[in-house]
């Protein structure tokens, strides 16, 4: 039987925008997880009522890969990030981008909210891709700038199998979002994405509430093919034990010590440069890193 990933659903006495929340595409990233179980048990308790529009939450939408602790389902391995849209009658993570997908296609708005995971932490942002329609992109960038997280990063739309992906081929207006990782669960993190969901709600009517300070230091959008390909920036010669010398966050220069790799058995070391100046976005914070895996990203500003 197919997978099904039944939302918490939510609707508003008056006509609105479709809104819908998506956490736990990778089974090791636990920010989004807590900020949506909130959202669910404030608007079931009717402590916070829609004042118009729907709202659609999906806390884990990776089970299995929750269930294991991982990024990806012990069954087949693969990325549901890089699966999208999915198969109704493929495999354990096939299934469960096939069913995301379906419920991305209904909404008028989506939110995908992420962390760097198990083994990265990313400097928190909010990104979406460079649309070619302006009214999309448009409503792209409002929905970043209300999310209201320090970094706002659009990048090329030329990237396939991701839950954005899907969106963008159906029209609907979407953000993602990342906050640290390194397998913990931030409460910092917790709060920006429960107050960056109710700020979106507040910027298209759904919910009445007063919207805070901006947050918004960098506005970066780079069309270029690869950009927002975080896994491919930086990559090791090696598999082996990463010490990193710079900070998350970190404004770096062009060339300047990311890390160094050593291998398993000491005979080598390889140090890790900066390919461009910028902030450094993502640092590898998990020691292993495999052949062609990420040290860090640096984005110019």
């Amino acid at each position: 039987m197919p997978i099904e990933l039944p939302p918490w659903n939510f609707s508003g006495p008056a006509d609105g925008p479709k809104l819908l929340v998506s956490g736990g595409v990778h089974g090791d990233e636990f920010e989004p997880i807590h900020a949506i179980h909130r959202l669910i048990r404030e608007f079931e308790s009717g402590e916070r009522e829609l004042a118009a529009g729907s709202l659609a939450l999906v806390p884990i939408v990776n089970r299995a890969a929750y269930i294991r602790g991982h990024r990806v389902a012990e069954e087949d391995g693969l990325d549901l990030a890089r699966t999208c849209p999915g198969d109704p009658e493929g495999t354990t993570t096939e299934q469960a981008a096939h069913a995301i997908s379906e419920k991305i296609r209904k909404a008028d708005l989506y939110i995908d909210l992420h962390t760097g995971g198990t083994e990265l932490a990313v400097w928190p942002l909010t990104g979406y891709h460079l649309a070619e329609d302006a009214e999309i992109l448009e409503t792209q960038r409002r929905m970043a700038r209300a999310f209201n997280l320090p970094f706002i990063w659009g990048t090329s739309p030329k990237v396939d199998g991701r839950t954005l992906s899907v969106s963008r081929d159906a029209g609907v207006p979407g953000i993602y979002a990342e906050y640290l990782g390194s397998a913990t669960m931030s409460p910092q993190g917790c709060d920006a994405y429960f107050e960056g969901c109710l700020n979106v709600m507040a910027e298209f009517g759904l919910i009445e509430r007063s919207q805070p300070e901006s947050r918004v230091v960098h506005v970066v959008e780079d069309d270029r093919p690869e950009s927002g390909h975080m896994q491919i920036c930086n990559p090791s010669p090696i598999t082996g034990f990463f010490e990193a010398a710079v900070s998350l966050g970190e404004q770096v220069e062009t060339n300047q010590l990311l890390g160094t790799v050593s291998s398993l058995d000491l005979q080598e070391q390889h140090e890790i440069r900066a390919a461009e100046s910028g902030i450094l976005l993502v640092l590898r914070t998990f020691p292993r890193v495999r052949e062609g895996e990420t040290c860090g990203v640096v984005v110019a500003v």
